[in-house]
């Protein structure tokens, strides 16, 4: 198994060492869960389910909130890639980015 981590620095404070599970939602869109490395706890979703069509390489990420800074942490592990688009959600935009890393 190749498991891939991120450190991820929180805006509200500190700094983390994130293992990423993947997973699929029901519609079949790509989940990354985030789990704190050193003892295994849940931190946080980073990705949000859409109803609406996105390429199978695509991820929709979540980076507002208590998951703020989630989409520069995993752009510098290299694990996304820049947005290439936005879905509006209420009063924000999702963001769109290619997966650059292989599923587990």
């Amino acid at each position: 198994m190749n498991t891939k981590y991120i450190t991820h620095c929180s805006p509200y404070g500190g700094e983390y060492s994130l293992m990423l599970v993947y997973g699929k939602y029901p519609n079949g869109q790509t989940k990354i869960q985030l789990y704190d490395a050193e003892d295994g706890m849940p931190y946080a979703t980073a990705t949000s389910m859409v109803k609406m069509h996105i390429d199978e390489d695509c991820v929709v990420i979540k980076n507002y909130s208590e998951n703020e800074g989630i989409l520069d942490s995993l752009i510098k592990a290299g694990i996304v890639s820049y947005p290439h688009s936005y879905i509006p959600s209420g009063y924000i935009n999702l963001s769109v980015c290619k997966l650059l890393t292989k599923k587990e």
